[in-house]
């Protein structure tokens, strides 16, 4: 049986302002139904396999959980990394977590965020992979190059395997990202492939060639592994002994060191997202050759990514541009210099910016938040409650706060004293006083939340008592 492991860490920065350090690329929906880290699961319908394990860091956790109730895959089922140690600690942590007495998958390990736009032939390649992976070869999916590509690593192929019809050939090497005139030959040999970062293997032999060739990364892993605890819906892995592991990449611990490295070539319409022009030529366009989203007029405008989330948006007479609109920023770029988007983020980032870190809309396991106004000395926020959902048992030392009800129905506890407001009713919760807030009705709660005082940020939240397990003691 093949246990997916989705590889959904990371912050990249290069679809800003859509994707933000606390809501990366991975989450986003780029055709307004299923996000990447959805579709990415469900590319796999058809396929022989267990529910899937999700890998990704403490700050993701309530939104991989929220996406995985959606399309009905959450179980105990995501593994948090309390700091980021690259693939090859991951899948070992997912290798370790999945091994027992009676059971040895066969690991299908999976990015969360790329495009595959082929879905049975990447159906095809995956049941021609098991029969390898079987026989204790550790498969990797070379992409079949298209153009002489700088931002991929590449794979060389070596002696096929002459077995089946398929393209299998062990791997010679992996090569680092190349100049365009190396990768031109690339192309031209007939001997490469972009290395995808997909892999497949029995959980066991993983296992066994990361002992031989990097026992220390295994051995804190296990002793993770061992050490972890599981609650709801969570595997958490202790910071204090993950914290050691060495940071490697699958490729350099162990793909480039031993000797069952297969690779089996796919021509399936992948892409793995990486830039705005990347998302430009994954997009369906319409005659114009642009590819748009929310309320946008274009006129005499060709061969663009038009994106707007809140307002209205007109676009005349431009050519080969990105143009997106947030509630928070604005991006309108030259297409062909999309890799530069990481120098605004660097930019953000050393003028201690929060563009870069979050949207104006926050999630949270009760529901969302959606920053109206902000200013030193208060905040305003619309709130929205799911049904069951509700905050912790908190006080504030620095800030008092304001509740109106603009529909559905609160459970309030202020000092120990409960009741029920409805809309158009408000509350108020001064400095240091215990208070919660719970949804007890069928529909979504939403309320105006007023905030002022002399320090606003969130570690002036101090939680009591809380049903996510988000209390430190």
């Amino acid at each position: 049986m093949i246990l997916p492991v989705i590889m959904a860490g990371g912050t990249g920065s290069r679809l800003w302002p859509l994707s933000r350090e606390h809501y990366p690329k991975q989450f986003l929906s780029l055709d307004n139904s299923f996000s990447m880290l959805q579709n990415t699961i469900q590319r796999l319908d058809g396929v022989d396999t267990l529910n899937p394990l999700v890998i990704c860091n403490q700050e993701h956790r309530f939104l991989v959980a929220e996406q995985l109730r959606k399309i009905d895959k959450l179980t105990n089922n995501i593994l948090l990394e309390p700091v980021g140690r690259n693939t090859a600690p991951a899948v070992a942590l997912a290798a370790l977590k999945s091994l027992s007495k009676d059971n040895d998958p066969i690991i299908l390990v999976l990015a969360a965020d790329h495009v595959i736009d082929d879905t049975p032939e990447f159906h095809s390649i995956i049941n021609k992979a098991i029969e390898y992976a079987k026989n204790d070869k550790l498969v990797t999916f070379g992409i079949v190059p298209k153009t002489p590509e700088t931002g991929y690593g590449y794979i060389k192929r070596g002696q096929d395997f002459k077995v089946d019809t398929s393209e299998s050939f062990y791997v010679d090497s992996f090569v680092e990202k190349p100049d365009i005139i190396t990768a031109q030959s690339y192309i031209e040999s007939g001997e490469y492939y972009w290395n995808s970062g997909m892999f497949m293997f029995k959980a066991s032999k993983y296992i066994a060639e990361l002992n031989k060739y990097r026992p220390d990364i295994l051995s804190i892993c296990e002793d993770s592994i061992n050490s972890s605890t599981s609650i709801s819906e969570f595997i958490n892995i202790p910071h204090d002994i993950f914290k050691n592991c060495p940071d490697e990449s699958i490729d350099y611990a162990v793909m480039e060191k031993t000797k069952d490295a297969v690779v089996i070539s796919l021509d399936a319409g992948w892409n793995d997202v990486g830039s705005w022009s990347a998302l430009w030529d994954v997009s369906s366009k319409d005659n114009d050759g642009n590819t748009i989203t929310g309320d946008v007029w274009a006129k005499n405008s060709y061969n663009c990514y038009i994106n707007s989330d809140n307002k209205f948006v007109a676009t005349i007479g431009i050519n080969n541009l990105v143009v997106v609109n947030t509630k928070d920023a604005v991006l309108v770029m030259n297409k062909d210099e999309s890799q530069d988007v990481k120098k605004i983020v660097e930019y953000l980032k050393s003028s201690k910016r929060r563009e870069h870190i979050h949207h104006c809309q926050i999630y949270r396991p009760w529901g969302h938040s959606d920053n109206i106004d902000q200013t030193p000395r208060f905040n305003i926020n619309k709130v929205t409650v799911k049904p069951g959902g509700a905050f912790s048992l908190q006080l504030h030392h620095h800030r008092v706060e304001h509740w109106v009800i603009l529909s559905g129905t609160a459970k309030v506890s202020i000092d120990e004293k409960e009741f029920l407001l409805t809309e158009n009713q408000s509350t108020f919760i001064p400095i240091g006083v215990k208070h919660s807030l719970t949804n007890p009705g069928k529909i979504p709660l939403e309320i105006l939340e007023i905030q002022s005082g002399s320090y606003l940020a969130s570690d002036d939240i101090i939680r009591i008592k809380d049903q996510y397990g988000r209390c430190d003691n």
